[in-house]
This record gives C-alpha cells, structure tokens and sequence, in this order.
C-alpha cells in the first residue's frame, strides 16, 4: 500500500526485538477495574504489516501477549505455547468515530440526555450477535457511540469493542471519548406552527416546521451551544480560584498557628493574670474567643458543568452534528474565541463553504457518504459523495464515520470509505481516517489505530491491501483475543 521502510530501519536492533519478547513474557496482571487480559499467546505472521500509514514492514511478525501487542519486527522467535496466525496482509482494525453498534436502543432514542449523560452506563455487551460478527467482517472492532444521538446534547460518548463475548469491562475501550451537541437538525424541530427560512437570498414563511427546523431554532442552537461551552468554562474558572483562595486560607492560618504557638507562654501568664485579676474583683471571667477567618466554600458541584468544563478546557473534544452553512459559519464564529477548545464537525454536509476555517481551526470533519434520496431530510440537501476528496484536497482533516443513527451501520463504515475513495479521496487517505485519524481524533491513540508495542491488540489479518476488493478479512483479533476466523458462524 505505501513503499517499505529503508532497510536501515528495518534492522533496528535484533536484541532490542528480543528484549521486547522478553519484556511481554512477564506473568499477566489483571488491570485497573477488574479486565482480565487474553491469556492467550499469539504470533502473528506477516507478508506485509502496515505499522501505520506510510510505514509497513515485509515478511515481519507480531507477538501478542496479555491482550497487547508485546513484539513487532523480522525474524522474532515464535513464543513457546503460542497459537500461530498468517496472512498476506496485517494492519491496525477499523474504528467508527460515530456509529452506535453496542449501545442499548433506549439510550440511543434518549431525547433526555444532558451534558453529564454517559452512554457507557447504557451500553449493550450481549445483544445483536449476528450483527456483531458481520461488523467485524468488515475489519470494524471498535465504535463510538453517543446516547441521545440525534438530540442537542447527547452527552459523553464511550469507545466500545464490538465482539460478541467480551466482558464489559472488555467491551469498553474508553469509558469518556468525547462529549456531542447538534445544531440544526430536523429531528429536533417542533412539528406545528409556522417557520421561516432563506429562500434564494429572501426570508419566507413555511407552512409547516414537519421537514426541517425553523431558522431562528437552527440560530437559536448555536446559542445554545456556546453558552454551555461558556457556562462550563466560568464553572471551571470557579474552580480554580476557589483552589487559589484554599491555598491562601490554609498558608494564613498556618501562619496564625505559628504566631499563637510561639506566643503561648506569654498568652498563658497573661490568661492567668486576668483570671485572677478577675476573681479579686468578684467578676466573672470571660476568655477571649479567637476568631477564625471562613474556610473558603468550592462552587456547589454541577454534574454538567463539570463535563462541560473539560470540554471548553480542551480536555474533551466537542463533536457537532452540524450540516447547513449558516450554522456552520455561526458555529466556527461563536467559539473561536475558546482557544483550547477542540471542536469536530459531524456531517458537515456543506463544509465546503467553510473549508479555509476549519483549516485555519484545525477542525475535523467526520463525514458520511451515504447515498442520499428523495425524502431525506432538508439539512442533508447539499450532501454530496465527493466532499470528502473536496475537504481533503482542502486541506481539511476528513474522518468516516456511519452516522450513529443504526447499530447495523457500522458494518457498512469500510463500504463508505470505498464510495469516497470512488468519488476522488486516496485510499491511503481512507485507511488513515479508519485507523490511527479517528483514534487520534477521541483520544485512544494511546491504545489502538496503529501496529506497535503495548497498544491493545484491535488487528486485521487480510488476503489482500485494505480496502480494495482483494482485502477480504481472513481473522479479527480484537483485545487480544481471536474473535473472528474463517470458521465462524
């Protein structure tokens, strides 16, 4: 798929490689909230092993040990008791940044979530096994997923793993992956009364709001979004003021006690001589209380605000499902003064028109070539089955995703990079997005999206490149287990 690495490189180090196998022969450890790992050894055997994109490695192996990826390079001896696996083509699995595959149908519909809303307390570890497998056909083991998804504000996501049999703390990727929002769509406009909208430069009144939302809404959403972006941010600020005033209160009476402990003596003989002078008087004796200056309250906890305080802090990237121009533009404007904010754009039907800020932003664009017909509604009018080639050529950072509208939609999600590499984009491009771009983008990088040591192992084992017709996947391994071989059923 892309050219070999100089062989330089690709002789590293053979006692670096063996220390690496030494390494991950440690004994397994259960991790942090009670994973077990995969117990079982693999090795993996490569023609080609695509490491990340524009890196592969000929004839090179993988050792995979405790449901990570222990070892990566040429000529790696075969651990004692591992199970052995082949194919012409190794890479990292797929990753839908926005799909819904493993959340419960409730929590998917929930039209009452909020910024605090988890959908990883509403996630689904033992339904759709068929359709679970299917996805995993299609190289896809991990998904994100928003409940509430078409609502305004969907809550925080969760990365999941989609292999049927997993356990849920198995199943759960990243438990926090990115808080949603969405301006302008239809599924959120009232269904009675009269609504307006630009027609050919003019402002005309509908009949009806049934097909699509009412401009002033559609403006009025992104008002929404960036006073709660606003709200969170003032929430942290209080935070960390209340913090500063803490350390101020605590180093004033640290202080004082110091004082009162160097003046103890002489506040003793002097206690005592009023006491006395007092009682020589036959008046009551009345100590002096001393008065502590108030502890400093915290701001009263907001479950919301404190989501949302991630989020304006940069903590938590922000995904928009937005797809009008207007909103877009309003979107990009409201918040370019919230400099750590890390904003996503889903659909983006008509990003086009705002490509040069999102490149001067920085912002990706999850898109969706889906094809699109008579009846779909308004906001997807401008969609087209080229625009991810049109952002890319752009120079803006385009992600795949399946829509997070069906569970069974995240199987298709390698057909839709296909559309639009049919449609102008690279495939290299493609393969990008669906690896290490999405898993940059909601911060699992870390763990998976591309082949090398201690990440999770989330691998495709394939007759051909990826993404091509030859590609077909021959076995899945997904958190270090095999979860998918030309056997199952």
């Amino acid at each position: 798929m892309t050219p070999s690495l100089p062989g330089l490189v690709l002789g590293l180090s053979a006692s670096i490689l063996s220390s690496a196998c030494a390494t991950a022969a440690s004994p397994a450890k259960a991790r942090p909230g009670g994973e077990q790992p995969a117990t079982e050894v693999l090795f993996v055997r490569a023609e080609r092993l695509i490491v990340r994109p524009g890196v592969e490695l000929e004839g090179a192996q993988v050792v995979v040990r405790d449901g990570r990826i222990a070892a990566v390079g040429k000529d790696l001896a075969v651990p004692e008791g591992a199970r052995e696996l082949a194919a012409p083509y190794v890479c990292a699995a797929y990753l839908d940044p926005w799909g819904a595959l493993g959340l419960a149908a409730d929590a998917r519909v929930d039209s009452a979530t909020t910024a605090g809303t988890r959908a990883a307390d509403g996630v689904d570890t033992y339904g759709n096994k068929e359709l679970r497998l299917e996805t995993l056909r299609a190289g896809v083991t991990c998904v994100r997923v928003q409940a509430g998804a078409s609502a305004r504000v969907s809550g925080l996501g969760a990365v999941l793993r989609v292999a049927p049999g997993l356990s849920p703390a198995e199943a759960i990727l990243a438990a926090e992956s990115a808080l949603a929002m969405s301006v302008g769509l239809s599924a959120n406009a009232p269904n009675q009364g009269p609504s307006f909208d630009f027609v050919d430069g003019q402002l005309v009144q509908r009949e009806s709001s049934a097909r699509g939302m009412d401009l002033f809404d559609r403006v009025g959403d992104i008002d929404r979004v960036v006073t709660a972006i606003e709200g969170g941010r003032s929430y942290l600020q209080s935070k960390i003021e209340h913090k500063h005033e803490l350390a101020e209160w605590q180093k004033k009476i640290t202080e004082k006690e110091t004082e009162l402990d160097k003046e103890f003596k002489k506040a003793k003989k002097d206690r005592e001589k009023e006491e006395k002078d007092a009682k020589e008087k036959g008046k009551k004796f009345e100590e002096k209380k001393y008065k502590e200056d108030k502890r400093p309250q915290p701001p009263r906890y907001d479950e919301d605000n404190e989501v949302l305080g991630r989020v304006a802090n940069g903590e938590l990237p922000l995904v928009v499902q937005v797809h009008r121009t207007a909103e877009l533009r309003g979107l990009l404007a409201a918040t370019a003064k919230h400099d750590r904010l890390r904003l996503l754009v889903a659909g983006g039907s008509e990003a086009m028109n705002c490509s040069a800020t999102l490149v001067e932003r920085g912002v990706p664009v999850i898109v969706m070539p889906a094809l699109v017909g008579e009846g779909a509604v308004d906001e997807l009018d401008g969609a087209d089955l080229t625009l991810a080639a049109r952002l890319a050529k752009a120079g803006v950072e385009v992600l795949i995703g399946s829509g997070g509208g069906s569970a069974a939609a995240s199987r298709d999600l390698p057909l839709l990079a296909q559309i639009a590499v049919g449609n102008g984009w690279t495939r290299e491009a493609a393969f990008a997005a669906l690896t290490v771009g999405a898993a940059r983008a909601l911060d699992v990088e870390r763990s998976i999206g591309t082949v090398e040591r201690g990440k999770s192992a989330e691998l495709l084992l394939l007759e051909g490149e990826p993404l091509t017709n030859a590609g077909r996947v021959k076995y899945v391994i997904s958190a270090g287990r095999v979860v998918l071989t030309p056997e199952t059923k």
